[in-house]
């Protein structure tokens, strides 16, 4: 997993609340397990009519093409558990997410692939909800050692993050790199039970 360390990029606005997973990524993109070109079908409904014809879209406007932050609204990511919703928006370039709040599992799966999700009161959202509307002037960075936001006219906003989950993210440690991390105490582990009970080796 990519560590997060800091991170400097143009902050797309959503200003909607009850985001929810089939939203972020529908049903029929589900098909596979890779976590490439998912991109494709992000926001799929909000970027086409019924036809698949291309409609208006914060993310399809010039300015926002290369965002890696979105500015949410409230219960972001709600819905179904569906890890592919995280893996579109990494798809497409988006690194951090913030919002008033978050869908206990989408946050959850956000951390585990690298995202940042941040949490914050609704006025500091409004705020940064301005920022990001000035479209490719709306640069925001983020420093999740500092645990600090900056904006483009240079205020800074603080945030909370859990100290576990921050450990991760800037060392880029997912649950398979966390396990790999004790590597030495399971190879002794499975030693000694070699030799104390080999029957169970087989």
């Amino acid at each position: 997993m990519q560590p997060f360390t800091t991170l400097t990029g143009v902050a797309a606005p959503l200003p909607m609340s009850n985001v929810d997973t089939d939203m972020i990524i529908p049903k029929q993109f589900l098909k596979t397990i890779k976590r490439t070109g998912l991109k494709e079908g992000l926001f799929y409904e909000l970027r086409t009519d019924n036809e698949g014809r291309k409609v208006d879209f914060v993310l399809d406007e010039p300015a926002y093409q290369k965002a890696q932050i979105l500015v949410a609204g409230e219960n972001f990511g709600c819905g179904s558990s569906r890890e592919h919703a995280p893996w579109a928006l990494l798809d497409f370039g988006i690194r951090c997410v913030i919002a008033p709040s978050f869908a206990d599992i989408f946050y959850n799966n956000c951390f585990k692939n690298g995202i940042l999700p941040i949490v914050l009161p609704q006025e500091q959202v409004d705020l940064l909800m301005d920022d990001a509307e000035r479209g490719a002037n709306a640069i925001v960075s983020i420093d999740l050692e500092k645990q600090e936001i900056t904006g483009p006219d240079g205020g800074k906003i603080t945030f909370e993050v859990d100290p576990f989950r921050k450990h991760c993210l800037l060392n880029g440690l997912d649950d398979i790199g966390l396990t790999l991390g004790h590597a030495g105490d399971i190879d002794s582990y499975e030693t000694k039970l070699k030799q104390d009970r080999p029957w169970l080796i087989g």
